[in-house]
């Protein structure tokens, strides 16, 4: 089992910044990608960003240039530094890691989410 826990909500003004963090832990083993997805009130579930163990790093258009995902694999933690916020990017904000097992299958692991909210 993998626990992730999110830190680094919360309200802030159109062109602010917030810097989000996803702390792991238990068996870290097999993990390879971890990141952010996002949930608005009455829409789905979407992708942010993406990292890899190696560093490769996956967007959503909206974000590009704005949005920027970490990861201190030592510490097992990924942050998402969020600049020049809107209030489209509100939301709730939920981390995620995925890992890979020995049979090619793999296990999605999700945090409780934090609450993002941006005024106008």
């Amino acid at each position: 089992q993998v626990q992730l826990v999110e830190s680094g909500g919360g309200l802030v003004r159109a062109g602010g910044s917030l810097r989000l963090s996803c702390a792991a832990s238990g068996s870290m083993f097999g993990i390879r990608t971890m990141g952010w997805y996002r949930q608005a009130p009455g829409k789905q579930r979407e992708l942010v960003a993406l990292i890899t163990t190696g560093g490769s790093t996956n967007y959503v258009d909206s974000v590009k240039g704005r949005f920027a995902i970490s990861r201190d694999n030592a510490k097992n933690t990924h942050y998402l530094q969020m600049n020049s916020l809107k209030p489209e990017d509100s939301a709730v904000y939920y981390c995620y890691a995925q890992k890979l097992l020995s049979d090619a299958t793999s296990i999605d692991y999700w945090g409780q989410g934090t609450q993002v909210t941006v005024s106008s």
